[in-house]
């Protein structure tokens, strides 16, 4: 094949920023021809035909420019922004993200019944070009932005997050009723006379995940993971599956959240309810008093939940010893203490095989009736939250490994080691601070992270060093090649039990039931081969999508919390420290705000990148990641979403004894921007925990 031929090819079926490998698989290259159209590859690099994104994705450039984003935006069709009107009464729309164009002009005649100062969705018609400002129509009136879940509505189209369901899914779901049928438990394993519960948050209205357990004679454990059998319900290639690929995952907000599915399905005959019959797919592990999995079992199966408990009545009983409560579930009781035995098991065998356990108490958001921040406080995270996650973990591995022993084609989540040379840039960090990984950057084990978070738990620097350690590690993401999972020191790992909410754990149920019945054939496992990596980019993909989404709303929620506490002092600790000034979160509210440099009034500060500090020239003074200070809250902006910060200290030093603040000297400085912190992640009971779940 020639550098042309391959070109051609690449035009014709590349979609998106590939890796040499997936271009190999998506073009079917015949194994011989793999070294040559690599080096064809890097020589399109060099003619500059193609672009290498990223350092190992391969994309077409944009315009004449040898260079491309890392992800390429696709040309805006629709944009949210506020609907003004100038003095000439020209209306027009100021983008939400200032990033994505200028202001919109919008005609005469096609504003809608929009009103100054309300959000609005416009339809671009006319893009600017020649110095001429881009044009647009008026489709959607969202409302004021301080209106109750208006701000979800933004966030959503900003982010292109579809929320309402096609008809053609909707009527899939509707057709499939709201009870199993007496032929769809045929030739099931029937575990109806089973006590299976499910454990979830308070306000949770799906349930894909139920536990079952007993004790062998020879002391084992048999734990059984039953999880909705969605795959049941959703063919593939129909309009449930296809809308269902297509937005890859649930998306959840503190007020709502944006299922993948239809209610009727995500919270109907797919959500495994008490008292009724529920399909699920079983994956039985027989476990030793060492937590190994000496045996497995994958079944089609039908349950009939005994008890729909929440984390607070199972942490009432394993942990408060509550009468009243463990009377109410004394039936139950025995379960539950053997399900906590097998989880200090599973807990302590992870720990030592070195997996990574931040377990730090997450910000969780309370509203009020309006949708409003009523207040922000630490999550409780008890044994009941710990001993299912435990459990997923494991049932996650176990099919994980079945899969890949038997040669089924699917997809593995996947977390790869981290890059040896930030590795060797965060030693040198916690080295400054007396802390070290003690291990060469190119050699680190998964355990050597775990013991830093074990040296550094309780202490002021605990917060921010974990957090810099997520930034040194990959991101874990979804692939049909298992590169096994660093972060929890596994060497398979999947995700298996969360098909109603995760695109891919649909698809390794689909893999699982083709493995089972033997219907696996070459034409079949080709085609697999050839869609799964696609699938995973794809899935990845979205999964970013939702985070950031979720992200940026809970920050937007805690910055309008903090706008009527200008002026206040809190205590706080430094969580960033950059060129441009220092990030500190509030230990009352987690709240994260920026310390500009200019407001560093008394002395000159210049960054150290090795030591992430800020050291004044003429007094030495250094502020460094992990620091306690006491800030003044400055302002809130509302319009950027960020709350500015003054440290108390030095503001009232600079107001000296006259009550003015002194000039300060001017002294040549580089200009540099403001950037974004880390957004730390929050929402309520129950989609909290389904959100850490989906993570993992």
């Amino acid at each position: 094949m020639s550098k042309s031929d391959l070109l051609s090819r690449l035009r014709a079926r590349l979609a998106h920023p590939a890796t040499a490998d997936e271009i190999i698989r998506i073009l079917r290259i015949p194994r011989l021809e793999r070294p040559t159209v690599k080096r064809q590859l890097r020589a399109l690099v060099s003619d500059g035909a193609l672009v290498k994104v990223g350092g190992r994705l391969y994309a077409f450039p944009r315009g004449r420019g040898r260079r491309a984003p890392e992800i390429p935006r696709p040309l805006l069709t629709h944009v949210v922004g506020r609907f003004e009107r100038d003095r000439t009464g020209q209306a027009y729309v100021a983008p939400f993200d200032r990033r994505a164009m200028d202001d919109i002009l919008v005609p005469r005649g096609e504003t809608g019944d929009a009103e100054p100062g309300q959000m609005v969705t416009v339809a671009i018609t006319r893009h600017g070009a020649s110095g001429h400002a881009p044009r647009g129509e008026v489709t959607e009136v969202l409302g004021h932005v301080d209106e109750p879940g208006v701000d979800t509505e933004i966030i959503l189209r900003k982010h292109r997050i579809p929320d309402e369901h096609g008809p053609d899914a909707l009527a899939e779901a509707a057709r499939i009723g709201a009870s199993v049928r007496p032929e769809d438990a045929a030739g099931r394993t029937d575990y109806r006379s089973h006590i299976v519960v499910t454990i979830d948050g308070e306000h949770a209205r799906d349930f894909d995940d139920a536990i079952s357990i007993e004790r062998l004679p020879n002391g084992h454990y048999w734990l059984g993971v039953h999880i909705a059998d969605v795959a049941h319900y959703v063919q593939e290639g129909s309009a449930l599956d296809r809308e269902a690929c297509e937005r890859g995952t649930s998306v959840y907000f503190p007020e709502r959240a944006v299922h993948m599915f239809p209610s009727a399905l995500a919270t109907g005959v797919c959500s495994l309810n008490p008292g009724v019959d529920r399909l699920v797919q079983s994956c039985l592990m027989e476990v030793t008093t060492r937590g190994e999995v000496v045996r497995h079992e994958m079944h089609d199966g039908v349950i009939h939940s005994t008890a729909r408990m929440t984390y607070t009545d199972v942490n009432a009983i394993l942990t408060d010893r509550d009468p009243a409560v463990m009377e109410r579930y004394r039936e139950l009781v025995p379960t539950f203490e053997l399900m906590r035995d097998l989880f200090t098991i599973l807990n302590g065998r992870r720990r030592r095989r070195g997996s990574v356990d931040f377990d730090l108490p997450e910000p969780e958001i309370v509203l009020d009736t309006e949708g409003l921040v009523a207040d922000i406080i630490a999550s409780e995270r008890n044994i009941a939250h710990r001993l299912i996650e435990e459990f997923m973990l494991l049932a996650n591995e176990t099919v994980a490994r079945h899969l890949e022993d038997a040669g089924m084609p699917a997809l593995y989540r996947i977390h790869e080691p981290p890059d040896p040379l930030k590795v060797e840039e965060f030693e040198a960090f916690v080295g400054s601070l007396g802390y070290s990984l003690g291990a060469p950057p190119d050699g680190v084990r998964p355990a050597d992270f775990q013991r830093l978070v074990e040296a550094i738990r309780g202490a002021p620097v605990e917060r921010p060093i974990a957090f810099l350690m997520l930034r040194t590690m990959q991101k874990a993401r979804y692939d049909s090649v298992n590169l096994g999972h660093f972060g929890l020191a596994a060497a398979s790992y999947t995700h298996f039990t969360s098909p109603i909410r995760r695109y891919p754990d649909l698809v390794v149920h689909r893999s699982l039931r083709e493995q089972r019945q033997g219907k696996v054939s070459a034409e079949r496992r080709e085609a697999l081969e050839v869609s799964l990596p696609e699938l995973g980019r794809h899935a990845s993909e979205r999964e970013r999508r939702a985070i950031e989404a979720e992200r940026e709303l809970v920050q937007w929620k805690r910055v309008r919390f903090m706008a009527d506490k200008v002026g206040e002092v809190f205590e706080g600790y430094i969580t960033g420290v950059t060129h441009f000034g220092l990030f500190v979160e509030l230990v009352e509210h987690y709240v994260e705000g920026l310390v500009h440099i200019s407001a560093l009034a008394d002395d000159f500060y210049r960054f150290t990148d090795g030591t992430h500090a800020l050291v004044g020239e003429r007094t030495g003074r250094v502020f460094r990641l992990g620091d306690h200070v006491r800030v003044r809250i400055a302002r809130v902006d509302l319009e950027r979403r960020m709350i500015d910060l003054g440290i108390e200290e030095i503001l009232e030093s600079a107001r000296g004894d006259d009550g003015h603040r002194p000039r300060r000297p001017k002294t040549p400085r580089r200009a540099t921007a403001p950037g974004r912190g880390r957004q730390a992640r929050s929402m309520r009971p129950g989609r909290r925990e389904r959100a850490r779940r989906k993570k993992r």
